[in-house]
């Protein structure tokens, strides 16, 4: 059997190769296409985009020769395309990472990729519903040489049941005995029936992933994202998917998945990291970081944004050409009305106050200097006090005062104000308790912390930031500005040509410049193309809109993290995966209906995993008794497998086994919350007692601590 596959593998490993080739000479030939010296502005940028495409198929061909092959299904067919020999009722399809075609004969399929529609019976099969498929196989690689295969009978004679109902449980058991290691493992292989339910939900709105601590909810979310864009590949490429994770270890933890499984177009980002430029690097309090994640700080954050909107308390005495002219109280209030009416962002709407107060101080001073003597008419015109009006937009003093009084503000520099001001935190949140007061004060220069984020987004949002269509205008003027400035170079240069050129005696053709040039080809010579990837630009870009964004550990988010979240999916397509009862944000999710009903009300769909495939039994008893501290009614996943070896318990850390068969964690109050997430052979928790009473959400760290355990868990004291 493994010689047979063997053969089979190195027939498409021959196709690959070629493919390989075949684009690897493109690349070499698009990189000569286009003459450094002279270059021709649309050759450029075709030649970037066919540069960077070449190299992400490259990469996708590269990653795909790592497990290329790992499973085959003979499944019941009418009319099969790859018959099996002797059985012309069944097809074999084999599956893989990538799909592959035999060009030279009408594109017979000779792999099929894991996200195809024909493939799901592969993950689907069970022997309680076969799905068609008679056998299964499994197929083992290392590198280029198949190292093993295992069957599976799933119809007729020698079918046997599947414990807990999953499917090609052979390599599901062998996946979850391997030792780990620093990076997850993709599941491609071992994807069982209510996983591929999620992963290939066809819902175009917020789904939500529950489920209990080893149901795989992480590998289900990131191969979701590989069959989205599998599946939308044209729509997910252009605008680009968010993957948001609780810390960096974890998104390391990650990385390589996504790889494997044929997308590499992905943005991966913490919370703290979705402002782009803005890097905490601080920590906060529990008090600190439930305030900040509470909604009440949208009004905070309004308030701090209008006590910069300000009226003087008594006139600002100003003097144009001599002729003194008073800004009053009143003039500031009503130009600030005026801009606040407009309902803009305060950047925005200053432009609005500056207008205005001009407006006003422009009919003050026709007032002043237009009197008629004799108690007339004021003797100046409408078109008079127009031009009073660009005067005074241009004078320094009018601009100081609409500094003064309607600054342009930085988000950044707001928060910071605000933050490490007792008077500012008290003005801002004066109708709140002293606890919520005190909580957000930090002394000056200290560092922002995580929890800052969404409060620097959500006043990127209440300032203003720049809006990408008016960016793209702006963009416009200075392209357009480029070729105006070409177009006077080629006017110098044709005005000082030789006179020489007007001499009879030569009789050859003088090119001038603007024979071999146009104006907008020479400011292409200065102008940037822009050929990042969409990862790149999405992820340097506040305002992006991403297709789909998926969340995971998403019930750590608070409410005003779940505003920045949702900004970045104006769609509202959103993969959220989580366990409320592994909340440890003081502000996080208590319960999914009540976190997202300000954004999408009840229209979300929920999906629950029940089994649990990476702890054992003995483990998962322990972690029973956690979880019932924290919801005696919650329902506990269903292990599958027994390690055989007990929960042991020590009094001293010196008492603890040496184990060198895998990774080991040690677990303790101080570390806890950097383990979401991830999973280890053997855990040891220290201290369990030291767990609960360090935070209000102390069991439910406990409860994430003893989880993480794929073999063994150690406890040190009670």
């Amino acid at each position: 059997m493994q010689d047979s596959e063997q053969q089979y593998v190195d027939t498409l490993f021959a196709h690959l190769d070629a493919e390989v080739a075949k684009a690897q000479a493109r690349l070499d030939a698009v990189q000569r296409d286009v003459d450094p010296d002279n270059p021709d502005a649309d050759a450029l940028v075709r030649r970037e985009t066919e540069y960077h495409s070449l190299n992400a198929k490259l990469d996708a061909l590269n990653v795909a020769e790592t497990g290329l092959v790992f499973g085959r299904i003979d499944v019941t067919e009418d009319h099969p395309e790859n018959p099996v020999p002797g059985r012309p009722d069944l097809e074999r399809r084999y599956i893989g990472r990538m799909g592959i075609d035999d060009r030279e004969d009408d594109y017979r399929t000779l792999l099929l990729d894991w996200r195809a529609p024909l493939a799901r019976p592969f993950y689907l099969a069970t022997t309680a519903h076969p799905e068609g498929v008679e056998k299964r196989r499994n197929i083992r690689m290392r590198g280029r040489a198949v190292t093993a295969v295992d069957d599976e009978v799933l119809s007729g004679d020698g079918a046997e049941t599947s414990a807990a109902g999953v499917g090609s449980e052979a390599a599901l058991r062998r996946a979850m005995n391997e030792a780990r290691t620093g990076h997850m493992r993709s599941i491609v292989e071992t994807i069982q029936r209510e996983q591929d339910k999620i992963i290939r939900d066809p819902t175009r709105g917020v789904m939500v992933v529950q489920g209990g601590p080893g149901t795989g909810k992480t590998a289900v979310a990131l191969h979701r994202i590989a069959y989205l864009m599998y599946t939308w590949r044209e729509q997910l490429t252009r605008t680009g998917v968010l993957v948001v994770g609780p810390n960096p270890t974890f998104l390391e933890y990650i990385s390589r998945v996504l790889p494997e499984l044929g997308e590499t177009g992905v943005v991966l980002a913490t919370v703290g990291q979705l402002v782009p430029g803005f890097t905490p690097t601080g920590a906060d309090t529990p008090e600190a970081r439930e305030v900040k994640g509470s909604e009440e700080m949208v009004t905070v954050l309004k308030r701090a944004v209008q006590a910069y909107e300000t009226v003087p308390a008594e006139a600002v005495q100003l003097r144009f050409d001599g002729v003194p002219v008073a800004a009053t109280p009143a003039m500031v209030k009503a130009a600030r009305t005026r801009a606040r009416r407009s309902h803009k962002p305060h950047n925005q709407a200053r432009p609005v106050f500056a207008e205005h107060l001009t407006q006003l101080l422009a009919e003050a001073l026709a007032q002043r200097i237009g009197a008629d003597p004799l108690g007339g008419a004021n003797l100046l015109s409408a078109a008079d006090v127009d031009q009073l009006h660009d005067d005074l937009a241009e004078e320094p003093q009018v601009q100081a005062l609409i500094d003064a009084h309607f600054p342009e503000l930085d988000p950044v520099e707001v928060l910071d104000a605000l933050l490490t001001s007792e008077e500012a935190i008290a003005a801002a949140a004066h109708d709140y308790d002293d606890y919520t007061r005190a909580a957000l004060y930090r002394s000056p220069g200290s560092p922002f912390t995580d929890s800052d984020t969404a409060l620097v987004d959500e006043l990127a949002v209440l300032i203003g930031t720049i809006d990408p269509e008016e960016q793209r205008r702006k963009e416009e003027a200075e392209w357009r500005e480029l070729v105006a400035e070409a177009e006077g170079a080629l006017d110098v240069l044709s005005s000082s040509e030789s006179t020489d050129n007007d001499d009879d005696q030569f009789e050859a053709e003088i090119l001038s410049a603007a024979d071999v040039i146009d104006a907008e080809t020479l400011a292409s010579r200065q102008r940037e193309t822009d050929t990042r990837s969409t990862a790149q630009r999405a992820r340097e870009d506040q305002t992006w809109a991403y297709g789909h964004v998926i969340v995971d550990e998403a019930q750590e988010l608070s409410p005003m993290e779940w505003r920045m979240v949702f900004r970045r999916c104006p769609s509202r397509w959103m993969t959220l995966v989580g366990d409320t009862a592994q909340t440890s944000s003081p502000a996080g999710v208590d319960d999914w209906t009540a976190a997202l009903e300000p954004f999408v009300g009840g229209r979300f769909r929920l999906h629950e995993l029940t089994v649990n495939y990476r702890t054992p039994k003995e483990v998962s008893d322990y972690a029973a008794d956690v979880l019932a501290h924290i919801d005696p009614d919650a329902t506990v996943p269903e292990a599958i497998r027994a390690s055989g070896v007990p929960v042991r318990h020590v009094r001293e850390l010196t008492e603890v086994e040496r184990r060198d068969d895998g990774l080991t964690a040690v677990i303790d109050a101080g570390n806890v919350r950097d383990m979401k997430g991830l999973e280890f052979d053997h855990v040891v928790v220290v201290e369990p007692h030291k767990i609960i009473e360090a935070s209000p959400q102390g069991w439910q760290d406990l409860y994430v601590a003893v989880t993480r355990a794929t073999q063994t868990l150690t406890v040190v004291g009670e």
